[in-house]
């Protein structure tokens, strides 16, 4: 029971107000920008593979946040991450086959790095919620 009551606590919020959701989401922004110029033979490799990965971020965190338990929402969570560290893969290779330039390289990296952070943040505080240690 304490665990359904913490659950609804979570909810209570929108995930659009989450700022993971929200750096994410502009991440996705950025990413589409940036893979426009990508050669046309890569738009089903490497161009959709990494708008994917971008889109697989605020999705799963939006998912996470409509489910019924914490430790749904965690699940939902540490896949974004995963999904996060597969753009900033994507980033580097789009980088070593020259399709992005170093300064695009940086900037994008150092927006999937805030947005882990943020991401992790949250993971951490939900963490906090779901351990018996805070009931």
């Amino acid at each position: 029971m304490v665990q359904h009551e913490k659950a609804e606590s979570v909810s209570v919020r929108s995930y659009n107000n989450l700022v993971a959701w929200q750096k994410a989401r502009a991440l996705v922004k950025r990413i589409y920008g940036a893979t426009k110029l990508f050669p046309k033979e890569e738009l089903y490799g490497l161009t959709q593979q990494i708008r994917r990965a971008a889109v697989s971020v605020p999705s799963n965190i939006a998912e996470g946040h409509g489910r019924k338990s914490i430790g749904e929402y965690l699940y939902h969570l540490t896949i974004a991450r995963g999904s996060m560290y597969e753009v900033e893969t994507q980033i580097i290779l789009g980088g070593d086959l020259e399709y992005l330039t170093q300064t695009q390289v940086t900037s994008l990296l150092d927006d999937t790095t805030e947005c882990a952070k943020v991401l992790q943040g949250l993971i951490t505080s939900l963490k906090r919620k779901q351990s018996p240690n805070n009931a």
